[in-house]
């Protein structure tokens, strides 16, 4: 199989070098830290995590390589097509054949298991930003997989319960036929009953290829729920929103929630058509100077118009807290074993510019703080990006699924 190689290779020299050639290239073996961006290219997640996570994970390595000039660091690419049987090819020949020491992005949650699996099996490290299923870190969970910064739990969780609360009691569920919509609209079902709220019924739409969500807005409507509940992602939630439009699904008052949004979906179809939407993000661009500093070191490495969302950051700050472990336990030692990897990653804190500070929960889970957000209206915004107004903040401590309820096999209860 040919790989992308449109990588980043940084180096700088290294004292000391044993001499001859094998030894050389025994040398750079041991030093050299291989990156494999597994991503959606040209599929329904392209522009929900695929390139702009890349160039995340870019920038995370050429942060990383500036401040430590010794370091030698490659990213590879390559899109998985949304079919798991490819994603394990790939993976397997990268860690086989490649070099690669770890995973990242990995976006899809049945492309995300099957690429766990491979990972695994062959003890390299799995950064997952990029498959939003729970199970993840709960029944499928491994101890050489980082996932992060947002899962189906935490979402779901900040959402119903904030919409519940708020007299938006009675739901029906528009969801992916998939893991991921699947979880989505299951966790969300459960938020909304323990809330006092009602399931009316839900729908299921094929996935990938659906492209006339007609039929199934229509149910949503004749069901007469208060709120309708988008359990999806990407080009899916995007036409949904758009036909909902047209429909006239909130024209009586009816909410529109989307469990599985981002900043980059409202921007895709405006905010004449996204205002008042309720979504969940742990990242805003314009949230903290911090962020606001990081959004302003990723923006030259954008594509014009690109607004960065949790996905995309999530791949700088899983890549970065890597890159910062494995420096501290020697790359070489690092490359050993994904799972050695991992633990030392679970044992130190997480920092940086896109979440604060935060940590890796013993089932691979990043936590940090989670936001819930409204889309503005027109008139409120300032300008492009300013497209959310903060509801609420779900603090890290409580915005997580507990460690006792995720099933887990590797947590002793």
């Amino acid at each position: 199989m040919t790989l992308d190689r449109r990588g980043l290779l940084t180096a700088a020299a290294v004292a000391c070098l044993p001499a001859g050639p094998m030894a050389r290239a025994q040398t750079a073996r041991d030093t050299t830290i291989r990156l494999g961006a597994l991503t959606d290219m040209s599929g329904p997640y392209r522009d929900v995590e695929g390139p702009t996570g890349t160039a995340c994970v870019r920038q995370a390595v050429a942060e990383f390589t500036a401040a430590n000039p010794g370091a030698v660091v490659e990213v590879v690419v390559a899109d998985h097509q949304n079919k798991p049987d490819v994603a394990s090819s790939i993976v397997r020949e990268w860690f086989d054949r490649g070099g690669v020491d770890a995973i990242c992005q990995v976006g899809n949650t049945a492309v995300a298991l099957a690429a766990n699996t491979v990972a695994k099996e062959k003890d390299k490290v799995h950064l997952n930003s990029g498959a939003l299923s729970s199970v993840l870190t709960g029944a499928q969970c491994s101890p050489n997989l980082v996932h992060g910064p947002l899962d189906t739990w935490a979402m779901s969780h900040a959402t119903a319960t904030a919409v519940v609360g708020d007299g938006g009691e009675s739901w029906f569920f528009l969801a992916a036929d998939y893991a991921y919509g699947h979880a989505l609209r299951d966790d969300a079902a459960r938020f909304v009953q323990a809330a006092g709220g009602r399931v009316l019924g839900s729908v299921a739409h094929p996935f990938p290829g659906t492209t006339d969500f007609a039929s199934f807005l229509l149910q949503a409507q004749a069901s007469r729920a208060k709120v309708v509940a988008l359990a999806n992602s990407g080009s899916d939630l995007i036409n949904c929103l758009k036909q909902a439009k047209e429909f006239g699904v909130t024209r009586r008052g009816t909410r529109l929630v989307g469990l599985g949004a981002f900043i980059t979906d409202v921007a895709a179809v405006g905010l004449p058509v996204a205002q008042g939407l309720l979504l969940t993000e742990s990242f805003y661009w314009d949230l903290t100077e911090r962020t606001r500093a990081f959004h302003t070191r990723l923006k030259p490495q954008l594509a014009a118009g690109v607004i960065p969302n949790t996905l995309h950051a999530g791949a700088y700050a899983l890549v970065r807290h890597y890159l910062t472990t494995a420096r501290g336990m020697g790359f070489a030692e690092a490359k050993r074993s994904g799972q050695a990897t991992v633990a030392a990653m679970k044992a130190r804190p997480t920092d940086d510019d896109a979440f604060g500070a935060g940590r890796i929960r013993e089932d691979g889970q990043m936590i940090v703080p989670v936001h819930l957000f409204q889309s503005k209206a027109p008139e409120e915004s300032r300008g492009a990006g300013d497209l959310f107004r903060l509801v609420s903040t779900i603090p890290a401590a409580e915005a997580f699924r507990p460690l006792s309820e995720g099933g887990c096999p590797m947590i002793r209860t």
